[in-house]
């Protein structure tokens, strides 16, 4: 992870520039048709802070967290709030939150750690908490241009939600939405606690 997290500081502007115009609203618009107005969400991941402006906008209460300290640095400009410096594996939050979005981040917790991470995601959620997670649809670990990436397919994503005691309310396939990435697909869960 900390190759990974070295890659973001690194990057993060260029990364910040490139994910900006992502439209995730597909997913988005599922994710918060499972949650109550005003809801409390933690955006595991953050990234740009995107996603937390536009559930900010929507009138949520968002938490955003990134492992990346330039990462988190750009995200608090985006949003004009604290963004915490924090990594999947040092969460220790207890019944916090409605829902969590973990877009395209958990893909980078290594296979050996996932379902420690699972746990801790799991504990941070109140009961009947809704998660969204998103991974680069395949099977294999690996690390490309610096950074650990790992794979899951439907079945593997279902059999990790199930290890994790989740039930799993919705797994679908996306397309990547960023320019210059067509043909390239997502599995992404919606599970609840």
């Amino acid at each position: 992870m900390n190759q990974t997290v070295s890659y973001y500081n690194e990057h993060a502007e260029e990364y910040c520039r490139a994910t900006a115009d992502a439209d995730m609203r597909f997913c988005r618009d599922k994710f918060m048709s499972c949650l109550s107005s005003g809801a409390h969400i933690l955006d595991a991941g953050c990234g740009s802070g995107r996603d937390s402006k536009v559930f900010m906008d929507k009138g949520f209460a968002v938490t955003a967290m990134d492992a990346s300290e330039k990462m988190c640095t750009e995200a608090a400009k985006l949003l004009c709030q604290d963004v915490l410096q924090l990594s999947f594996e040092k969460m220790n939050f207890q019944n916090e939150f409605d829902g969590i979005w973990a877009c395209a981040s958990l893909l980078h917790v290594e296979k050996s750690e996932i379902n420690s991470v699972m746990k801790k995601l799991k504990n941070a959620l109140k009961q009947d908490g809704i998660l969204y997670a998103s991974f680069k649809y395949g099977t294999e670990e690996r690390i490309m241009q610096g950074r650990l990436f790992n794979d899951y397919d439907e079945r593997l994503l279902r059999v990790l939600l199930e290890d994790s005691d989740f039930t799993v309310c919705d797994i679908f396939i996306t397309e990547d939405v960023r320019k210059m990435r067509q043909g390239e697909r997502w599995v992404n869960a919606i599970a609840k606690k």
